[in-house]
């Protein structure tokens, strides 16, 4: 049995209960590291002010838009944004307005 200097087992027990699973672990892992890459970060804060395509993303930010549209399809993969198509134009979006507030909470902290 191991013994632990300050938690009784109780505590030990309720904070086990608590801690994510390694899958949980490795989702939040995977969503965090999308704010670690500045050009998604720069993606996100467009799409948190309005739905747009990869022209209208890269003339903003001064990237091309073979940048852009890779650095979506990660994002799109990892459940952060959507696309519809209006035309032949393609219009990303954040799936939800949480996503830039994660973002910006962390901003008022820097």
């Amino acid at each position: 049995m191991e013994k632990y200097l300050m938690l009784s087992e109780r505590r030990k027990n309720e904070i086990l209960s608590f801690l994510p699973t390694d899958s949980e672990v490795s989702r939040l892992a995977d969503y965090f590291q999308n704010f670690s890459d500045s050009t998604r970060l720069k993606i996100i804060s467009c799409l948190s002010l309005c739905d747009m395509c990869v022209g209208d993303i890269s003339n903003l930010l001064n990237i091309n838009q073979t940048t852009i549209s890779h650095q979506l399809k990660i994002l799109k993969d990892q459940g952060l944004v959507n696309y519809r198509r209006d035309g032949k134009i393609l219009l990303y979006s954040l799936i939800e307005k949480t996503i830039s507030d994660v973002m910006m909470y962390a901003v008022e902290y820097l």
